[in-house]
């Protein structure tokens, strides 16, 4: 039953994303906020049928955490689902990508249109030079970073080493950080095609000061921070 419900989610969301991202392919010479009003559209019926099919809903703890000017936002990487929830969350934004994403037929072109930060994994200087040098750009203009410092997605209840890139982009654009905890692999694990009903909790702290202390200090309270919120699901 599981696997019906989830195939139903999938079918439902790949016909609504092929409508969305066609839309924005034909007005790709819109201002970035006007891609982005259209193609968010996708992530907000995707929630919407992902509690319809498979009763997954979601709960936010911390939203008055989330700062008016444009920030870097610190996550823990689980599952899909955040790239879908963060964006009914959060003000407009954008993430960091591996430069393979852009490539999967719709999705990749979907994300293409929302400015991302793009990088090669394989070249680890360059490309933090370009997550610093990006992100800063990305700020200025008014969009939220996203970053998730794991690298790579983590099985639920597992945390892994968190990089220090994000902190760099902070301290070069002068921003705040906000670090974000969620539970999102306990339904929708890494790597899943299934899907389980259930609640997502998404706990957002406080905006923390990144001029206190080292980028290095930064991210390993932020990843204690995080470990602590784990430890409460």
């Amino acid at each position: 039953m599981l696997f019906l419900r989830s195939l139903l989610y999938f079918l439902g969301s790949l016909i609504v994303s092929i409508i969305l991202v066609a839309i924005a392919l034909i007005l790709f010479f819109l201002p970035f906020k006007f891609r982005y009003a259209i193609v968010s559209k996708w992530s907000m019926f995707c929630l919407w049928w992902l509690a319809f099919t498979l009763d997954i809903k979601l709960q936010v703890i911390g939203k008055e955490n989330i700062p008016c000017k444009p920030c870097v936002i610190v996550s823990n990487h689980q599952s899909t689902w955040e790239t879908l929830g963060f964006q009914q969350i959060f003000p407009a934004q954008t993430w960091v990508l591996k430069q393979a994403l852009l490539w999967i037929p719709i999705f990749g072109w979907g994300l293409a249109l929302l400015k991302p930060i793009v990088i090669n994994r394989s070249e680890k200087l360059k490309a933090l030079k370009t997550i610093i040098k990006q992100g800063e750009a990305r700020l200025k203009e008014g969009i939220f970073v996203v970053i998730f410092p794991e690298g790579t997605r983590q099985a639920y209840k597992k945390l892994g080493k968190y990089q220090s890139g994000a902190m760099a982009i902070a301290k070069k654009a002068s921003c705040d950080v906000i670090p974000v905890y969620h539970n999102a692999g306990a339904v929708w694990p890494k790597g899943s095609f299934i899907k389980h009903p259930g609640i997502i909790t998404v706990i957002i702290g406080k905006p923390i000061n990144i001029k206190e202390k080292s980028a290095k200090e930064l991210t390993q309270n932020i990843r204690h921070w995080t470990q602590k919120q784990s430890e409460k699901f």
